[in-house]
């Protein structure tokens, strides 16, 4: 056997090289696919959590609120409650 017929045999023939390259073209548009559909999913729940964060942000900006008009009021309540116990201790 010559050396260009072994040459021949072992080179792949332009119809597979074709086929091998479409293969691969294939897969690089599903992968390509997969990870659209990937980031559009991706963006979604982002966009919910940060929807939830705002709304728990809120609230949490509500019940600091009440916490500081809870603590005036106790406070007031405080002072009240000393001035009548030293009203009391003035009278016995």
């Amino acid at each position: 056997m010559s050396t260009l017929s072994v040459q021949e045999t072992e080179a792949p023939a332009p119809a597979d090289d074709f086929s091998a390259l479409e293969e691969r073209i294939v897969r690089a548009v599903e992968l390509v696919k997969r990870e659209r559909t990937a980031r559009a999913e991706a963006e979604q729940s982002a966009a919910r959590l940060q929807s939830l964060l705002d709304a728990q942000s809120s609230l949490l900006e509500q019940a600091k609120e009440q916490l500081r008009t809870l603590e005036r009021e106790r406070e007031q309540v405080r002072q009240r409650v000393e001035r009548l116990l030293k009203q009391i201790e003035e009278i016995a």
